[in-house]
């Protein structure tokens, strides 16, 4: 009991300080996104569009899933971790040379020129990235999720100071580009000089092919979703550049906040379930406690997102982007149902392997396929409304696939998250109400923030809502140690 006890503790702090460095992180990038969209138009944004698609892509075939089962494995070696860095460095250089080369190709292609330009300084993140995986796989493994969330912090304050000065100096989308390889540079340089880890002798094909089934059915997951969650390759052929541009900046908008809180959900509670795996009842306690607290910080956000959408923009980056706000609106959506998703996401990669993944993935591929078939002939309005359609059933499909291996039932998921929601829907009225007492943005905007975030705690506590009494016992229990 005095181990669960400290490995909840741990699980507490570190989401803790995940969360702390993510809301800090994402409110510095809101900042500096905004600084910088004010010198920016929709259509260059809709060429970063593009090439941050590619990016992405890339860079989960450099890590190839290899540092999830790092993370998940019992007790890795150090022939584990000197192959898998070798391998992904060589991956990294490989991809470079080849995504460079394709560059003029994808520049044609999409007749956008600034490609084939920005591709092969913007496409060094990817060695770069191979550089840092092992030092943040072995303190995570550590649970050293303070000292991660400080790197990640500077990293994030060095590049939004990039991007700001390259924005002001007027040298237009290479400010985006600066700032992605400050981040990662400064980040990866941290890790390295925080890390004992260095990667003597040669790697072992052994080592890999061991660790290689599972490796490759994430990677697979993982390369399926993100092509598919990128329709802006289909979008940048079929529609002008600047409704590219809208409907990039809708979806990055909104990951500011969803993708980095959830990213610290992720980070901190994958090592962690993986120690308690083979404990039912308390694998099947922490799955709720962590859809409960998951729900609880984000349906708010995503709720008061939509709310406040129309005085966002044209206060905060300008009225150019005003056309931004319907496919703004729709992708708030999907903040409802893709943290329950990935929640169950990661009980099947702790308990499951691997195989249950692939399947899935293939059975919401497919309908995507279909959905995106019949909503890219139609507009890119109706490309978002069917991604958030498919954040819904992907909710339902990876839910249904957890209750295989974590005895939770649906309905007891559904007292837990109905709280939450009947919560977040009074507290969207009342900012929305409140909102109309002035026809002024700014104090608008004002308003239904302030009215929004008072009616949400304020109801928390009244109600005594549980993921309000866990924050609270969190937070008496770091003052009294």
């Amino acid at each position: 009991m005095a181990v669960r006890g400290e490995l909840k503790e741990q699980v507490a702090r570190g989401v803790a300080w995940s969360m702390a460095e993510k809301a800090g992180s994402a409110l510095l990038q809101m900042g500096v996104s905004m600084v910088v969209l004010r010198h920016l138009t929709p259509d260059q944004t809709g060429v970063w569009g593009i090439l941050t698609a590619v990016v992405a892509v890339a860079l989960i075939l450099v890590d190839s899933g290899f540092s999830q089962t790092l993370i998940r494995k019992s007790d890795p070696t150090d022939d584990d971790y000197r192959s898998v860095f070798g391998l992904n460095l060589a991956l990294a250089a490989v991809l470079y040379a080849l995504c460079t080369a394709a560059a003029p190709w994808l520049a044609r292609f999409y007749d956008m020129p600034q490609i084939g330009i920005m591709a092969p300084v913007l496409f060094l993140l990817f060695p770069i990235n191979a550089l840092c995986v092992i030092q943040n796989v072995i303190f995570t493994r550590q649970l050293r999720f303070a000292l991660l969330s400080k790197a990640i912090f500077v990293s994030s304050l060095v590049s939004g100071a990039v991007a700001v000065g390259l924005a002001v100096a007027g040298f237009g989308l290479w400010s985006f580009v600066g700032q992605r390889l400050a981040a990662l540079g400064v980040r990866t340089a941290l890790l390295w000089w925080l890390s004992d880890w260095q990667p003597r002798g040669t790697w072992r094909p052994a080592a890999l092919r061991a660790m290689a089934p599972f490796s490759l059915r994430l990677m697979a997951t993982d390369l399926i979703t993100t092509l598919y969650a990128r329709p802006q390759f289909f979008i940048g052929r079929l529609y002008p550049t600047e409704v590219l541009g809208f409907f990039d900046q809708a979806v990055k908008i909104r990951e500011q906040p969803l993708c980095s809180a959830m990213q610290s959900v992720q980070n901190v509670t994958y090592p962690a379930l993986a120690k308690i795996g083979d404990d039912a009842p308390k694998f099947a306690e922490s799955y709720r406690q962590l859809l409960m607290m998951t729900a609880f910080a984000l349906f708010p956000v995503m709720a008061g997102l939509i709310v406040v959408a129309d005085e966002l923009f044209p206060v905060l980056i300008g009225p150019q982007w005003s056309p931004t706000v319907p496919y703004f609106r729709v992708a708030c959506l999907v903040g409802f149902f893709y943290p329950v998703a990935m929640v169950a996401y990661n009980v099947l990669k702790v308990r499951s392997d691997g195989r249950i993944i692939v399947r899935l993935e293939v059975v919401k591929k497919v309908l995507l396929t279909v959905v995106l078939f019949v909503t890219l002939r139609r507009s890119a309005l109706a490309v978002m409304w069917g991604l958030a359609a498919m954040s819904f059933v992907e909710m339902c499909l990876n839910t249904t696939a957890a209750r295989r291996y974590a005895a939770l039932p649906l309905r007891r998921i559904a007292r837990t998250l109905l709280p939450v929601v009947l919560l977040t829907a009074v507290m969207s009225a009342a900012a929305w109400g409140a909102g109309r007492c002035t026809d002024l943005a700014v104090l608008r905007l004002t308003v239904e923030i302030v009215a929004g975030a008072v009616v949400y705690c304020a109801g928390a506590a009244v109600l005594r809502l549980e993921a309000f009494r866990e924050i609270v016992a969190v937070v008496r229990r770091r003052l009294n140690g």
